[in-house]
């Protein structure tokens, strides 16, 4: 197993060619894009998933690798409940080990103030049925069996789990195209086509296909490509640095986070580490236009978010990137077709050590990799899955916010459902478009 995402330099697995026509065009190769093809292709529709650069090779293939309920917003336990069974199903009929593991997620309280806020959490918990419970000082200590910090005690749910998302991803995208999805990677989406006011196909750099509906699920790159088509969304995208240790003694088998650092068990025998409550905010156009929505965020965690004056080039809100194009000329996505910021090495030099502190019989940690990924996050910490009033065939699905791929497969399921006009399953109300230009109040989700 390689710990680290899959990148542009892998080999293309789906070349094309592009086919005339489809019911739907999926855009976007993550896990929300693969699954909404999948889930889109066992309705018996016609699907074509397009991928600028490798299927996975964003942030999907970038994060910490959690599938959990625990810490989510109310409105999204209920769907990560039906992903979680759909994990567990997945991983029994693809025929690949995915690394999926019962090993439950743990948030360890460094003081008596956050076991409280934590703890306020459990009636989410107690009404959809999970089995968190918050532990004493004694109870962490005993789980967490030769560390040496003195937490005040932690919250637990031992029926979420792990996985390895630069296996599992694309162990999934095999398993759509194996039923009837045709997936295309190098393939980059230019336009939205439109007829008589709705969705009548994608032009692509490869050419044109016609379509009655699209799904954009573009991640980072989703506010750039929907801003063409005059559908405005506040997405900003932050930089998160991960790195990955050699393999070494089994310390803690499922994933855990305090106020300094996260980890989780890997499949290889390593540790995914990453820093606790960091991301830096390469400040562009749309951090500009969408400033005062993250104000609330911002106020919530001022210290959590490190400000980057400019951008890599041709990165998503970079100020030299294009914000108008037209279908017959090269467009911003093909410029950047893997999207691969450089990680905060000082960042991961200071995860090793906390590692280490936490862990002091260690003696010094190895890293092996490192690695960072550009997340998408919305104002209020939950995404947009909502089909767009202004162009009939449009379906969103983005701003996941370091949440998506647990619950890929479970909002995946959704936006299937919002594309054949069936009534969504859950209440999705939550994640309308809408909300960021009706007038309603913005309500953060919980940030845990």
């Amino acid at each position: 197993m390689k710990p680290f995402p899959i990148s542009v330099a892998d080999p293309i697995s789906y070349p094309g060619p592009l086919p005339a026509q489809a019911d739907v065009v999926v855009i976007g190769g993550g896990i929300l894009g693969v699954m909404s093809a999948w889930e889109l292709a066992k309705r018996g529709t016609k699907v074509v998933l397009l991928e600028k650069g490798r299927i996975a090779a964003e942030q999907s293939s970038r994060n910490w690798g959690w599938v959990r309920a625990q810490g989510r917003d109310a409105a999204e336990v209920p769907i990560m409940l039906d992903a979680a069974q759909m994990w567990r199903q997945m991983a029994d009929e693809i025929g690949e080990d995915i690394g999926l593991r019962q090993s439950g997620v743990t948030y360890l309280a460094a003081t008596e103030k956050d076991l409280a806020r934590y703890a306020d959490w459990l009636p989410i918990a107690k009404e959809h049925g999970l089995d968190t419970v918050v532990l004493g000082a004694k109870e962490t200590a005993a789980q967490f069996e030769g560390s040496v910090t003195p937490w005040a005690g932690a919250l637990w749910t031992p029926g979420d789990m792990r996985a390895e998302p630069w296996i599992a991803v694309p162990a999934l995208a095999r398993a759509a195209a194996r039923d009837g999805v045709t997936i295309i990677e190098g393939c980059a989406a230019r336009m939205i086509e439109t007829a008589a006011g709705r969705v009548s196909g994608v032009v692509t750099e490869m050419g044109s296909i016609a379509a009655s509906s699209v799904v954009v699920a573009g991640g980072a790159w989703s506010s750039l490509f929907l801003r063409r088509h005059g559908v405005k969304i506040p997405q900003l995208s932050v930089r998160a640095t991960v790195a990955a240790t050699a393999p070494i003694e089994n310390l803690h088998d499922g994933a855990a986070v305090d106020n300094r650092l996260a980890f989780r068990r890997r499949q290889d025998g390593g540790y995914t580490l990453a820093a606790s409550g960091f991301h830096e905010l390469y400040v562009g156009p749309d951090a500009f236009r969408a400033f005062g929505s993250f104000t609330a965020q911002l106020m919530q965690d001022p210290m959590g978010t490190r400000l980057k004056a400019v951008a890599p080039k041709d990165y998503p809100d970079a100020w030299g990137t294009s914000r108008r194009w037209s279908a017959d000329e090269i467009s911003p996505f093909e410029k950047m077709r893997v999207l691969n910021p450089a990680p905060n090495m000082k960042k991961v030099h200071g995860m090793a050590k906390a590692f280490a502190d936490t862990y002091p019989h260690l003696g010094k940690v190895e890293i092996t990799t490192a690695w960072a990924g550009m997340i998408d996050t919305m104002p209020d910490l939950v995404p947009v899955v909502d089909n767009a009033t202004d162009i009939p065939g449009l379906t969103i699905a983005t701003g996941m916010c370091g949440h998506g791929f647990g619950i890929g497969p479970g909002f995946g399921r959704v936006t299937a459902q919002l594309v054949t006009g069936e009534t969504p399953t859950h209440d999705i109300s939550r994640f309308r478009l809408s909300r960021f230009h009706d007038g309603s109040k913005l309500t953060l989700g919980p940030n845990l």
